[in-house]
């Protein structure tokens, strides 16, 4: 049910700034703004047009609470389908929370989270996958996940979605009448460009289902756990990843006891790197647990950097030693790329650097110190990032929702195939059919309820 209210609020992030601007939203939006409003030319607020703008003050029983721009725009035609007012005022909080608490106490209630969001997919503005990505392009924190969140908000994934299920509706149709005629054995489905269809479809669904891998980490973040043994440069490698202080350096051994964690974005992709406490034997208690949290972080972590000092690879011993340590690491955790990195090159003379290198082809030789390697690196890390679906400009799916309820209209549409080639009837078909149809509905919100809308919407921020 559409709700015939007018809501209220602060639109921009709370506290002080140059301006703040209020939303209003509801069949009374423009009415009630209209009460308190003068212009500075007279003008009627509710004789204007739809998006026009007017300088005037809100007024209180004489008492002028700010001078404002008050724009207007009439539904259809505004972000929630409605008539829509926002005001401009100046950004002190107190200046903020005058005007709305005037509002709230002449009809207006406060919105909810999400609540003009809401509204815009209620009325059509935008379907729910649309209305989804707006909170991921509020999010977007790099320059990949502001192309996926726009793309989707403009409606490429939608698009897809709905022209796959408008034509498996049409032949479930057509499967749903045979039913009806079910004692005169006849077919109005074409079973072979059903076939083809359900092919063609399952095709997509897969590509749309493992472009998940990519979408996560592009919405996520990839995490990037920095290990090696205490005083091999791991906290210098962060602060230089990030180009700022942001962990202790000292030449003390064991100066980082817990784990500290930042991101930053390479190539549009962001990277959320882990500096972690030494690994070594140790009988300190505190240090004992930093390494126990740092083999926790190894675990979750998708790319593991091994850093390595010049120091401990100068025997041979040592130098086997400290390889099976990181053998130990990658038979633990085959799936994860390990990128083995000799740092503090700035010490070693370029002969030395050539030799330690014949002995591990593999190794990346950089200074954290200098920046000298630093970009090998961050070449090295988009690498293990396939951003060919991005260059294509390629529908990928970055919702947990999204790939739960395309994974299960997979299986549907999997069992359906089972089904032809098994030669079952109509009336099984129609089964799993029905069951296609509702998941591919539940991510544009053509099959939606009042839990889902909720539960997706309470994550919004307020004034969205």
């Amino acid at each position: 049910m559409i709700p015939d209210d007018t809501i209220i609020a602060l639109a921009t992030p709370s506290g002080v700034g140059a301006i703040a601007v209020i939303r209003i939203s509801g069949k009374n939006a423009i009415e009630s703004t209209a009460q308190f409003f003068r212009s500075i030319h007279g003008k009627s607020l509710t004789e204007q047009k739809s998006h026009t703008i007017l300088l005037g003050h809100i007024v209180e029983s004489e008492k002028t609470l700010d001078q404002v721009l008050v724009s207007i725009f009439k539904g259809p035609n505004s972000y929630t389908g409605e008539d829509v007012v926002e005001i401009s005022c100046h950004g002190s909080p107190f200046i903020q929370q005058q005007i709305i608490q005037l509002f709230l106490r002449n009809g207006c209630r406060t919105a909810e989270a999400g609540e003009f969001t809401l509204r815009a997919f209620l009325n059509g503005k935008m379907d729910l996958s649309q209305a989804e990505s707006v909170a991921d392009l509020i999010a977007s924190d790099s320059a990949a996940s502001h192309q996926i969140a726009i793309q989707q908000m403009r409606g490429g994934f939608s698009n897809e979605i709905k022209q796959l299920r408008g034509e498996l509706l049409d032949f479930a149709s057509l499967i749903e009448l045979e039913l009806d005629f079910s004692e005169e054995d006849v077919e109005f489905a074409d079973r072979k460009k059903f076939d083809s269809l359900l092919v063609r479809i399952r095709n997509v669904l897969k590509r749309l289902i493992d472009s998940f891998a990519l979408g996560n980490v592009i919405k996520n973040g990839i995490p990037v756990a920095i290990v090696g043994e205490p005083n091999v440069g791991k906290s210098t490698l962060l602060n230089a990843l990030l180009n700022e202080e942001r962990a202790l350096v000292s030449d003390i051994a064991g100066t980082t006891r817990d784990t500290i964690e930042d991101e930053i974005s390479i190539g549009g992709i962001g990277f959320r790197f882990i500096d972690t406490a030494g690994i070594r034997e140790t009988q300190d208690v505190v240090e004992g647990m930093g390494i126990k949290r740092t083999f926790e972080k190894i675990a979750k972590a998708q790319i593991i950097l091994y850093l390595l000092a010049p120091s401990e690879i100068t025997s041979e011993e040592e130098f086997s030693e400290t390889f099976a340590e990181i053998q130990k690491i990658e038979a633990k955790h085959p799936q994860k790329p390990l990128i083995t990195i000799l740092n503090k090159t700035d010490k070693l003379s370029a002969s030395e650097i050539s030799n330690l290198k014949s002995q591990a082809a593999d190794i990346l030789a950089l200074s954290a110190k200098t920046g000298e390697g630093l970009e090998r690196l961050q070449s090295k890390l988009l690498k293990f990032v396939n951003t060919g679906a991005l260059t294509k400009n390629e529908t990928i799916v970055t919702n947990t929702r999204h790939y739960n309820a395309l994974t299960k209209a997979l299986e549907e549409i999997e069992k359906v195939q089972l089904g032809m080639q098994q030669g079952l009837s109509g009336d099984f078909l129609a089964i799993d059919l029905r069951e296609a149809l509702y998941h591919l509905g539940e991510i544009t919100g053509q099959v939606t309820n009042d839990e889902l809308l909720g539960n997706i919407f309470s994550n919004f921020c307020i004034g969205k």
